[in-house]
């Protein structure tokens, strides 16, 4: 039966064990500087493992993952196939700032709440999946949260309403 390799770093170790059995040293070289080449591709293919913050609106409670750096906020919701009823994403950014969002590779269709540096929700925008489109604060701002499509609506939560436990910029 034919081994599997689950991963391309599993396929290329296996593959530099065997040069290095019975290769001479140009081809060991050549394997081992392709083994070194993927396995530094399949890290940097990794998801980024966010911290998750407790935030409040109301009575509603949320589970808010942060994007905080810039890689956080580039890799986003991107390739998510689904998100729980009160989870989310809170991108951070380090001053207020004239923000638009957009749904690049993302696969869910989402609402985002444009945020000021009070935690007053400015203006919220519906997004749809794997558009881009750009959905912008109408006035600078500090935190933009991303929830399921129509979180905010059903809810009845609208501008001017505050978002409580926001983190703080680093």
């Amino acid at each position: 039966m034919a081994e599997r390799f689950t991963t391309p770093v599993s396929l290329f170790k296996r593959i530099l064990n065997i040069t290095m059995t019975y290769s001479s040293f140009p081809l060991r070289a050549l394997a081992f500087s392709g083994a070194l080449l993927l396995s530094a591709h399949a890290c940097a293919q990794q998801p980024i493992k966010f911290k998750v913050a407790s935030l409040s609106v109301g009575i509603h409670l949320i589970k808010a993952e942060v994007a905080a750096s810039e890689a956080e906020r580039e890799q986003g919701l991107m390739f998510r196939e689904k998100m729980g009823p009160n989870e989310g994403m809170v991108f951070l950014f380090g001053a207020p700032a004239g923000v638009c969002m957009w749904m690049k590779n993302t696969l869910l269709p989402l609402s985002v709440a444009f945020i000021d540096d009070d935690g007053k929700i400015v203006n919220i925008e519906d997004m749809k999946p794997q558009t881009t489109e750009s959905h912008c604060g109408l006035k600078p701002v500090r935190y933009a949260l991303e929830m399921n499509a129509g979180w905010f609506k059903q809810k009845n939560i609208k501008a001017g309403m505050v978002i409580d436990g926001l983190p703080k910029a680093r």
